[in-house]
């Protein structure tokens, strides 16, 4: 009579085997919210929304080429620079219509995520963790779509 334990703790494994982080739906729901928060607050300027996904000590950051001499250097912001983007206005220019904010959760495992946001005027990889409870962003790279880069480079030029 041993048979019906041994097949109950079987299929308790194999399913317990084939759960991963990927198929939390909850978790998925979680990290995609905060991404939206990101991308749709930058473009809302609502900088509550921006902060509620940000960790406190977010690093973001870009490679920057200079147009005239080809050097790279290194353009980055944390969490209150941009937060006071957002509060100042963020994206809140571009119509409506325009906004785009496209979530592409990449990977899961367990308290660690990536994910893509991909919006009208940039694109940005996001590492996000669950931290206090929470999914929260705690790092950003992102690139400039081409026909963007000639602003930035006026702005961090000063021009």
């Amino acid at each position: 009579m041993k048979l019906p334990h041994v097949t109950i703790l079987l299929a308790i494994l194999v399913i317990w085997a084939g759960w991963s982080p990927q198929q939390d739906g909850g978790a998925l729901d979680d990290i995609r919210e905060t991404a939206l928060d990101y991308g749709e607050g930058w473009y809302e300027g609502d900088a509550d929304r921006m902060e509620r996904a940000l960790h406190p000590e977010l690093a973001k950051r870009m490679i920057y080429t200079h147009p005239l001499n080809g050097r790279s250097r290194l353009h980055d912001m944390g969490a209150m620079s941009l937060v006071r983007g957002t509060r100042a206005g963020g994206g809140s220019a571009l119509p409506v219509q325009e906004r785009l904010s496209d979530v592409e959760i990449l990977d899961v495992y367990e308290n660690a995520a990536v994910a893509k946001v991909t919006g009208p005027e940039w694109i940005d990889y996001l590492q996000l963790a669950k931290w206090n409870g929470r999914w929260v962003i705690v790092n950003v790279l992102w690139e400039l779509r081409p026909e963007h880069r000639d602003r930035l480079s006026r702005l961090i030029a000063g021009v």
